[in-house]
């Protein structure tokens, strides 16, 4: 069975910084493709980037500047990194694995299993 579990979250001020976890049982991120995103209620899911099985990263255009996906392959974990974060910033974070550890796109039909998700506040 797998499970991901992501930790972290909380509430920061405007321009703060938070790192996001992502603990895998049931499969070994060293093999797999993994991502995040994050969802507002009533929108769609926002793929922020994704670290394939031999490190390899693609983030969002528009977050790249200021978030950062990584992975520690020995504690089986993804992290966010997120810095200079802002009110719109604002959501709940997910981590997702694909079936492959080939990456292709930030799809959330790409994407087979979840974590529960961590919110994310940022407000002054």
């Amino acid at each position: 069975q797998v499970v991901l579990v992501e930790s972290g979250g909380g509430s920061v001020q405007p321009g703060g910084s938070l790192r996001l976890s992502c603990a895998a049982s049931g499969l070994s991120v060293s093999d797999r493709c993994m991502a995040w995103f994050r969802q507002v209620p009533g929108q769609e899911h926002e793929g922020i980037a994704f670290i394939s099985r031999n490190d390899l990263t693609l983030h969002n255009s528009d977050l790249k500047a200021r978030f950062t996906i990584s992975k520690d392959n020995a504690k089986n974990t993804i992290y966010l990194q997120m810095n200079g974060l802002k009110p719109e910033d604002t959501s709940t974070y997910y981590c997702a694995a694909a079936p492959e550890g080939r990456c292709s796109n930030l799809g959330t039909n790409s994407y087979r299993w979840w974590g529960q998700g961590t919110q994310v506040t940022v407000s002054s």
